[in-house]
């Protein structure tokens, strides 16, 4: 809540609780004067009670004032940093985009090799800016309930395996492992949800770690967990309860250092959700940070 709103919402509930207060004393002075200044015990009684309860009403109605005032206000800064976010997310592969496009046709000069790498720059750049408008697009999708589930019982090794090879081919300067004993793992999935959480939780996991990114699978008998694990920063225990939050950033977009919209683990935890498993964030022995989604083996 910021200064001006807090001023008047505080000077208003002041205002309140004053003029009740006044009001009771006003109508207890003039029941003793109808009463030729004696005190009816069961009156005060009955004016405390009825007093009381209405009191009660009143401070648990500011209270949830406050919190919704707090609410909104809160969504309105992630909304903020998000309009930010994007702005600057979108003008990046654009730039890049059109600079690529204008040497090529510039400099004549440029070898076919050069052209090459030009190109593919440019469908890279093009490819970030695909998946950033999918998760815009997917967020308010699932924001609005509008997404339905086409779970089938799959055997999801081939998938991950297929998933982590195409972010090895991009990224490779990186060391992804994946870690699973098994050939054959089934559990019901959307198939199109789970490529959508472990590309989010990996591009998550490279984004804040320089080091190994880990994506583990593994059957537990009366469940079944994976997800990702970094070596990065972390993320601090305060704020790992707001992170799933839509338009979440622990950064401050005007000293923004790292790319992203805020959406990425808004994404994973709706779906994880939609699928009625369960996700929680760990802290790693040593450093980084574990996403872990776990689901009942059937």
């Amino acid at each position: 809540m910021n200064r001006k709103t807090s001023v008047i919402f505080y000077v208003l509930s002041f205002y309140v609780i004053a003029q009740f207060i006044w009001w009771t004393y006003h109508i207890f002075d003039l029941s003793t004067q109808i009463n030729g200044g004696e005190i009816d015990q069961r009156y005060i009684r009955m004016l405390i009670g009825e007093g009381a309860v209405f009191l009660s009403i009143l401070f648990f109605g500011i209270w949830q004032i406050r919190k919704s005032i707090q609410k909104e206000l809160k969504l309105s800064e992630r909304q903020n940093n998000f309009l930010l976010s994007v702005t600057h997310e979108l003008k990046t592969p654009i730039a890049s985009n059109k600079l690529y496009l204008q040497t090529i046709l510039k400099r004549k000069e440029l070898s076919e090799n050069q052209k090459r790498e030009l190109i593919e720059k440019a469908i890279k750049e093009n490819e970030r800016l695909e998946k950033m408008i999918n998760n815009i697009l997917r967020a308010s999708q699932l924001d609005h309930g509008k997404i339905e589930l086409n779970t089938k019982r799959l055997n999801v090794v081939p998938v991950f395996k297929e998933l982590i090879n195409r972010w090895r081919e991009t990224n490779e300067d990186r060391n992804i492992h994946f870690l699973c004993n098994k050939d054959e793992l089934l559990f019901d999935v959307d198939l199109g949800a789970l490529e959508m959480i472990l590309n989010n939780l990996i591009e998550n996991a490279l984004k804040y770690s320089d080091e190994n990114i880990r994506v583990f699978l593994d059957d537990k008998g009366e469940k079944i967990i994976f997800g990702v694990s970094d070596s990065g920063e972390g993320i601090p225990l305060k704020f790992r309860k707001d992170i799933f939050k839509k338009f979440y950033r622990l950064e401050d977009e005007n000293v923004r250092s790292k790319k992203g919209s805020g959406l990425g683990l808004f994404i994973v935890g709706e779906l994880v959700k939609l699928h009625g498993w369960d996700i929680s964030c760990k802290e790693n022995e040593g450093s980084g940070i574990t996403f872990e989604i776990s689901l009942r083996n059937e």
